[in-house]
């Protein structure tokens, strides 16, 4: 993985180059359709609307953008940052793609995101002649996004650059500050990415996985780049990744509330509640590894000593995100997306009715973990964080799909949903 943006081609205008690039040979263009895009839960709930967009109505003003699924949310990454893909190969040819509200539909995407740390991830394969936009819609989507979205993102990856991307990068020098320009690192190999989030996470379309290949398999053997790590099989006292049912058969004491749970929330419910951003800012990546590891280990973690409210903030949101089931189930997933429908007067016996539902560890676990957002809310007027931000937050990390990446427009569904839930809480916890 590097950071190449400031390196310059000399003499020669970036323009003159750029003109001689190809994009892609007719071979590269010509890939089959990947043969899984959809989440079970996601297929299922597409029979009420259109199956090429699982959760917009065909009359919805972005469903002709939604349906390619060429922007998605992907959970946090190893960081505890929001983490948006974009996929170039998803984009159709430019004469079916209205540019223009793309680039509305990424900005709505990343309004909900941009008063937190966050992490951008571009799979630049497919882009071709075809469908590549214009450098004049380049410039200005640049100029669209003022520092309210530049100001937070924390890294920018690029995915199998070419020097094609590498040459526009330098084009764009002029526009592109310094700050902003370290920020930007390119990605050779798939596996390089286990470095910034977890691939389980990453609906990768097949199209690029196939590329990567490909790359791998023309290198000599002593070049070859290191595979994505297997998943290691859990030590005997693991807590994260592991289902909340063996949490309790587990625990000592039998108690439905997972000990990362305990230890977060108690020490945040006394030193956070008036932590301006608390669970919008990153943690230091290693510092998060080295909990994990005692957690996993049986050895006990205090978070007065290492007093820092971030790392614990994020502790508790990676937990909750590497359950091997959301916490509000996969079940679930089809009423919560579809919950906007339920008329508002039946909306609190609707919610009490989901709620009863789950299994008893994950209805524990949910009524510690929103009683508690509720007092981070009550202390908004300090710490900013509303019913509604915390729903932005915690909504992606409290129930995705099977297939874990997230479609955007699930995304507004289940944060209303989680919103709604912490607005009724009083009444449905009672």
């Amino acid at each position: 993985m590097s950071s190449e943006l400031l390196v310059d081609f000399g003499d020669e205008p970036a323009t003159a180059q750029l003109g001689q690039l190809k994009l892609a040979t007719i071979e590269d263009q010509q890939w089959p359709t990947d043969e899984s895009t959809l989440s079970k839960s996601e297929t299922d709930l597409s029979q009420r609307f259109d199956s090429g967009s699982p959760h917009l109505p065909w009359d919805h003003p972005f469903y002709d953008i939604a349906r390619h699924q060429i922007i998605e949310v992907a959970g946090d990454d190893n960081f505890g940052r929001k983490v948006i893909v974009f996929n170039a190969c998803r984009m159709p040819p430019h004469h079916q793609l209205d540019h223009h509200k793309l680039l509305m539909y990424l900005k709505g995407t990343l309004d909900q995101y941009v008063e937190s740390d966050y992490t951008l991830i571009y799979f630049h394969h497919g882009l071709t002649s075809e469908n590549k936009p214009s450098l004049g819609w380049l410039r200005d989507a640049y100029r669209e996004f003022d520092r309210k979205y530049k100001k937070n993102i924390k890294a920018l990856y690029i995915v199998h650059p070419t020097m094609f991307i590498k040459t526009l990068l330098i084009l764009f020098k002029p526009l592109i500050s310094f700050k902003f320009g370290r920020k930007i690192n390119y990605v050779s190999y798939l596996s390089e990415l286990e470095d910034v989030v977890k691939s389980d996470q990453l609906l990768i379309p097949a199209r690029v996985t196939e590329y990567d290949n490909k790359l791998r398999a023309s290198l000599k053997p002593s070049a070859q780049p290191p595979m994505s790590p297997a998943r290691s099989p859990p030590l005997p006292n693991q807590v994260f990744g592991v289902p909340l049912a063996l949490l309790r058969e587990n625990s000592p004491d039998g108690d439905q509330i997972p000990v990362v749970m305990r230890d977060t929330i108690s020490f945040l419910s006394e030193q956070g509640l008036e932590i301006e951003g608390i669970f919008r800012r990153s943690a230091n990546v290693t510092l998060v590894k080295e909990v994990q590891l005692k957690y996993n280990s049986g050895a006990p973690v205090n978070f007065r000593e290492l007093e820092d409210v971030h790392l614990a903030a994020v502790i508790l949101k990676t937990f909750l995100r590497e359950l091997p089931e959301p916490l509000l189930t996969y079940q679930l997933y089809n009423d919560i997306v579809n919950f906007a429908t339920v008329p508002s007067d039946n909306q609190v016996s609707a919610l009490k009715t989901l709620v009863e539902s789950l299994p008893e560890e994950n209805r524990t676990s949910l009524r510690y973990l929103i009683t508690f957002l509720a007092q981070v809310s009550a202390n908004s007027e300090v710490n900013k964080m509303t019913n509604s931000n915390l729903a932005v937050v915690f909504g992606p990390n409290l129930l995705w799909g099977r297939d874990n990446a997230m479609s955007l427009s699930a995304i507004g569904p289940i944060n209303n949903f989680t919103r709604t839930l912490l607005d009724q809480q009083h009444l449905i916890f009672t």
